[in-house]
C-alpha cells in the first residue's frame, strides 16, 4: 500500500481561504459529527461533500419523497488534503481505495485474487489527511468493477467509465480538525419528484454508455491491458 504522497495544503490545492461545500441527505444535517457513518463508503468513514449544487440535490433523493441539499462553508487554513485524482494516481489506485472500503460480490474466486492484487499494489493509505479529494463512485460503477476484476474489460476501458454520469469530484472530511473547521450556512429543500428522475437518468445513462463501451471493447478483439496482464507482469 502506498502512503499518501499527493498531500497538498488545501488553501493553496483550492486557491482560496474556504470553500463553500453541499451535502445531500434525506434529513437535514446541521452539525455533521466526526466519527459518524458507515465506513463502508467510497473512502471510508468520513462526511461527504460537492461543490456541485446540483449533484447534492441529486444524492439528497433517493426517492421521490423530498430531501435537504445542507450548505457549509469550509475554512482550510491549516488542513491537509490528499488527491486522489493527481496525476501519480491512476484508474488503479482509485479503484483499490474503493474495494477496500465498498462492500460488494466481487465475483468468483479469480476475482477475489484480483481484488487482492489491486488492494496490495494499488491501496493507498489515506491517514494523515484532513480532507479527500477525488471521483465519486455510485452503485453502477461496481458491476463495471466486477467486469474489470473478472477480465472482461481492459484498464482502457475502465479509464472511459470512470467519467460516465457525470458524478465529478467529491471533498471528504475525515478528521476532527476538518469537522471543526466547517460550520453550517443552511439547508435547502430538494424536491423529490424534481430531482430523483435527474438521479435515475444519470444513473441509466451511465449503465447505457458503459454497455456502449464495453460491446467496443469485444469488437476490437480484447485489445489493450488486462488486470490479469498486470498480475502475470508482477
Amino acid at each position: 500500500m502506498r502512503k499518501g504522497c499527493s498531500m497538498y495544503a488545501a488553501k493553496e490545492f483550492f486557491g482560496r481561504d474556504a470553500l463553500v461545500l453541499f451535502h445531500g441527505s434525506p434529513q437535514a444535517v446541521p452539525r455533521p459529527q466526526f466519527g459518524k457513518g458507515s465506513p463502508f463508503n467510497d473512502y471510508g468513514r468520513g462526511f461527504y461533500c460537492t461543490e456541485s449544487h446540483q449533484l447534492a440535490s441529486e444524492w439528497a433523493c433517493p426517492t421521490l419523497e423530498d430531501g435537504c441539499v445542507n450548505e457549509y462553508l469550509l475554512e482550510l487554513e491549516g488542513l491537509s488534503l490528499l488527491d486522489l485524482a493527481a496525476p501519480e494516481y491512476s484508474v488503479l489506485n482509485w479503484l483499490a481505495v474503493l474495494l477496500a472500503h465498498r462492500t460488494f460480490e466481487v465475483g468468483p474466486a479469480g476475482s477475489v485474487a484480483a481484488r487482492d492484487f489491486l488492494l496490495e499494489r494499488y491501496g493507498v493509505d489515506l491517514s494523515g489527511a484532513d480532507l479527500v479529494h477525488g471521483y465519486r463512485a455510485d452503485d453502477s460503477y461496481f458491476s463495471i468493477a466486477r467486469d474489470f476484476l473478472a477480465n472482461t474489460i481492459s484498464v482502457e476501458t475502465l479509464e472511459r467509465a470512470l467519467f460516465l454520469g457525470g458524478l465529478g469530484y467529491q471533498v471528504v472530511l475525515k478528521t476532527p480538525q476538518a469537522f471543526g473547521a466547517l460550520s453550517s450556512a443552511g439547508c435547502a429543500i430538494a424536491e423529490g419528484e424534481r430531482w430523483n428522475p435527474l438521479r435515475v437518468a444519470r444513473d441509466a445513462q451511465a449503465r447505457g454508455q458503459y454497455r456502449a463501451i464495453a460491446a467496443q471493447s469485444i469488437e476490437a478483439g480484447f485489445a489493450g491491458t488486462y488486470l490479469l496482464d498486470l498480475m502475470r507482469r508482477a
